[in-house]
């Protein structure tokens, strides 16, 4: 079978791993996200290290740009982490380790990963959503990812602000009141002066944040109307929170549009924590397909 690698490009950490599918992922290393040459520089030398791969999936954290044939494909574009605007991710990779690159977003090469192998190998229409340092989704039709221009922005879809939120405005730079202004990981420590981790199970955190995730999907759910919502993130994983939104899910759909219970429309990443690198290996490795 091809060997081939996968870079999964996230705020606070860079994973790297070489391998083969879900069963055979090895070599696997996580770098801190510090500036860009440096950390760049560190995913270069984890391959060169490694066996030789055929080719290099990446996922990354974004905005980015992922159009065929632009002038700056493979780059990150105007981003809130600083200095990452501008850099050219793919292009580097490509040139320092002479394969082909395939290149997409981070919840992008995730949901690639679960239609593959995971929660959402079974349905034609999927969205998967990823709850963590920020939010971002990602949908695909019939084996193809939706977006145009640019990819889904789902993390900075308005939400309305609860009455019983303490925080008087989001934590997105962009926006006052959007999905990951309020439901990413910082606007739990600015909230309660506290990280999610560390907050306990009754802790009414909890039910706040579920209902601002629950708004979420039901706005992503009536646009995309997918088969399948697939939540992941070091977040959106927390044990009792996906229980939690689907509870508020069902009371915001109210019955209308005939979607599945919460049960079968909501569900965890079935490759967890793995999704975004196991995307990586099966974007890389349709790469080798012939045309």
């Amino acid at each position: 079978m091809m060997i081939v690698g996968a870079v999964e490009f996230g705020g606070t950490k860079v994973r790297c791993a070489v391998g083969t599918g879900p069963k055979d992922l090895r070599g696997e290393v996580s770098i801190p996200t510090g500036n860009p040459e440096e950390t760049l520089r560190e995913v270069v030398a984890f391959f060169r290290a490694s066996e030789p791969v055929t080719s290099i999936g990446v996922g990354c954290f974004g905005p980015v740009d992922r159009t065929p044939g632009s002038a700056t494909w493979g780059s990150i574009v105007d981003t809130p982490k600083p200095g990452w605007s501008n850099t050219p991710v793919a292009d580097v990779i490509s040139r320092e380790l002479r394969v082909p690159v395939a290149f997409d977003t981070d919840v992008a090469a995730a949901l690639v990963g679960e239609a593959r192998w995971g929660a959402a190998r079974d349905v034609g229409a999927a969205v998967y959503l990823t709850v963590g340092t920020g939010i971002g989704g990602a949908a695909m039709v019939d084996g193809q990812g939706v977006g145009g221009r640019m990819h889904p922005e789902m993390g900075h879809i308005p939400v309305p602000v609860q009455p019983d939120d303490p925080l008087p405005r989001g934590i997105c730079p962009f926006h006052d009141n959007c999905l990951e202004g309020r439901a990413a990981g910082p606007s739990l420590r600015e909230r309660w002066n506290c990280a999610g981790e560390d907050l306990p199970d009754d802790h009414p955190a909890w039910d706040l944040e579920a209902r601002y995730l629950a708004h979420g999907m039901q706005a992503i759910g009536l646009i995309v109307a997918p088969d399948r919502i697939v939540l992941g993130g070091g977040l959106g994983l927390r044990d009792g929170l996906i229980e939690r939104i689907r509870v508020h899910l069902a009371t915001g759909l109210g019955g209308y549009g005939g979607f599945p219970s919460p049960e079968a429309w909501l569900v965890p990443a079935g490759l967890g924590h793995d999704a975004g690198l196991l995307g990586g290996f099966a974007m890389a490795m349709d790469l080798n397909q012939p045309a």
